[in-house]
């Protein structure tokens, strides 16, 4: 290592020390000087470390599950818009239950040279996954950035919403209504999102009316339609008179299920979402939701994956965004009241 550094500070008529700082992005580096050292490198044959090659046309990865829930085009749209900005180009890569892996997608995204990726809920939310596939990246100098998901260990910033705020917005709004046996309607609980969204329930369902054996009232289904109208047909047999749901889209399968019981929204039974997707405010009826601080945090993730590329690194933390009740239509007070 000696001897290539005397090479090719040779070669750029600079000091080893100035080469060291270069190769080891450090920084009080004069851009021309940087850019004398880096073409020198490359007359000379080396390889450039990971972080310092050449990118192809500042390309970014962004990696989001399937587009069917509406939360996540919103998520996109806003991530893709930042980099735009910033004269980056997003690469939306999708995933879809039998499509494309993750692992496929950063593959192909690394054969392209991509400066960085982020991920929006993306296999890091899963506490059954194997973290190396992020460290890996870290050790190669990839930048990346994860939303809404945390794995103590890898060596990124983490951007997320308050799950057990949520929770408790939610259970305050309906015990205020009166409401005393109240469901959560959840997907499946190997996501850090509904672990959290579980003890926020129940730590609410306790704070709030002294409850702490409701594990009768969680519901554990997928995060869809279907999935929300499964648990609150459930829910209805249980006894329950409100549901809180962990997406607007399991919010809506609830409401069908609701109706088909012969019942109504909000007088029989109310129900509050999550996410306060595009449009839901248009539903029939008209969806209370706990809205994701979506513009906030997806600009945040711009910001801390730009900071890693430039070398300045975001500080290791999980930056946690609070949440706000939308209320609306579909709740009401509780017919036992």
């Amino acid at each position: 290592m000696k001897a290539r550094l005397a090479d090719i500070a040779a070669h750029a008529d600079v000091s080893e020390a100035t080469v060291s700082r270069v190769l080891n992005g450090k920084p009080g580096v004069a851009e021309s000087t940087r850019e004398a050292v880096l073409t020198s490198l490359d007359v000379l044959g080396y390889d450039r470390p990971s972080r310092l090659r050449r990118k192809s046309a500042d390309l970014v990865g962004l990696i989001v599950p399937e587009l069917t829930n509406p939360i996540f085009p919103a998520f996109a749209q806003i991530i893709e818009t930042a980099l735009a900005r910033h004269q980056f180009t997003p690469v939306l890569c999708t995933q879809t239950p039998g499509g494309v892996h993750e692992d496929e997608y950063v593959q192909m995204l690394l054969d392209r040279g991509v400066a960085g990726i982020i991920y929006v809920s993306g296999q890091h939310a899963d506490v059954t996954t194997d973290p190396e596939r992020y460290t890996n990246l870290r050790e190669r100098g990839v930048p990346i950035v994860l939303v809404n998901g945390y794995h103590e260990g890898i060596d990124a910033p983490f951007i997320s919403n308050d799950d057990v705020a949520s929770m408790d917005l939610a259970l305050t709004h309906l015990v205020q209504l009166g409401h005393t046996r109240i469901g959560l309607a959840i997907g499946p609980d190997r996501y850090v999102p509904v672990i959290r969204k579980i003890a926020g329930y129940r730590a609410s369902m306790r704070n709030l009316l002294g409850k702490d054996d409701v594990d009768d009232l969680i519901e554990r289904t997928m995060f869809s339609v279907e999935g929300g109208d499964t648990a609150g047909a459930r829910l209805l047999d249980k006894g329950c008179t409100a549901v809180v749901c962990g997406s607007d889209l399991m919010a809506l399968g609830a409401i069908r299920a609701v109706r088909r019981a012969g019942l109504r929204v909000p007088e029989d039974f109310s129900v509050v979402g999550y996410d306060d997707s595009p449009l839901i405010a248009f539903t029939d009826p008209p969806l209370t939701t706990v809205r994701q601080s979506v513009q906030a945090m997806a600009e945040a993730a711009v910001r801390a994956l730009l900071d890693e590329i430039s070398g300045e690194a975001a500080p290791r933390a999980e930056y946690v965004f609070r949440p706000e009740l939308v209320v609306r239509a579909s709740t009401g007070a509780s017919p036992n009241r």
